[in-house]
């Protein structure tokens, strides 16, 4: 008697560039029904294109309505969610410099990289509970550290680090978070020189492979006593002290 596989049901936030895509591929290879969620409705139609695996679904993360459409539509196709990838983000870390910064501008990159996440959180925690599923958020190295201009970016990098390790008490024991902090990743496979590949320890920069195959670690049954954490996948650049000589 044969036995069918359970397939895993993973959402992905900002699924159709960058990071996001990289996941939402590497995951869709592992026998996992993957829908990725974006507001580039091209991007998400290329990307389907690209791999018919993967269902796309246009929407915008700081939209309420979308999202509880979407939550909707999972129950009624698959009465389950197991994984939440909370990805969708401001993807340039540089914003207007200090001194002209407006709070509009401010409060539209915590909008969408810190506020969404913890809404779409929200929207899927009854999906979640029945599968005892897995929430994965994409923090970044500038958690850690920063440039010039980049407070805004940082600041909710910095809150998507926090707001994980508090999720994880509040869902415990039902639903693990934790999450990841990227650090230079080529998603958009540039031609980069020796110098990008040597000033990082693993002597490489890294490539979507390298987040994906964590997300993948931590939203399967072998991470079973891990939760609020934060792991830097950054090939040890944050452990690297830099002087001027």
């Amino acid at each position: 008697m044969s036995h069918s596989i359970v397939q895993n049901v993973i959402l992905v936030t900002g699924g159709a560039k960058g990071i996001g895509k990289g996941i939402c591929q590497y995951l869709s290879k592992k026998n996992n029904i993957v829908i990725a969620i974006d507001i580039d409705i091209d991007a998400g139609h290329q990307l389907v294109a690209d791999n018919p695996k993967i269902r796309f679904w246009p929407a915008d993360v700081t939209n309420r309505k979308d999202i509880t459409a979407i939550v909707n539509e999972i129950t009624l196709q698959f009465g389950r969610l197991d994984g939440l990838i909370n990805n969708a983000a401001i993807a340039n870390p540089y914003n207007t410099p200090l001194d002209s910064l407006s709070l509009d501008e401010w409060q539209r990159i915590i909008d969408i990289n810190l506020t969404a996440p913890l809404m779409i959180t929200q929207q899927c925690l009854p999906l979640l509970k029945i599968s005892k599923g897995n929430v994965v958020n994409i923090s970044s190295t500038r958690a850690l550290q920063s440039e010039a201009n980049t407070e805004a970016y940082s600041a909710t990098k910095g809150g998507i680090v926090s707001l994980t390790h508090a999720l994880a008490v509040s869902l415990g024991p039902e639903i693990k978070v934790n999450c990841i902090s990227p650090g230079w990743i080529n998603s958009s496979n540039e031609i980069l020189n020796s110098t990008d590949h040597q000033q990082h320890l693993v002597g490489r920069v890294g490539h979507t492979d390298d987040i994906a195959e964590m997300v993948e670690f931590l939203i399967c049954n072998q991470s079973g006593f891990i939760t609020g954490q934060n792991f830097v996948i950054d090939g040890g650049m944050t452990k690297k002290m830099i002087y001027t000589e």
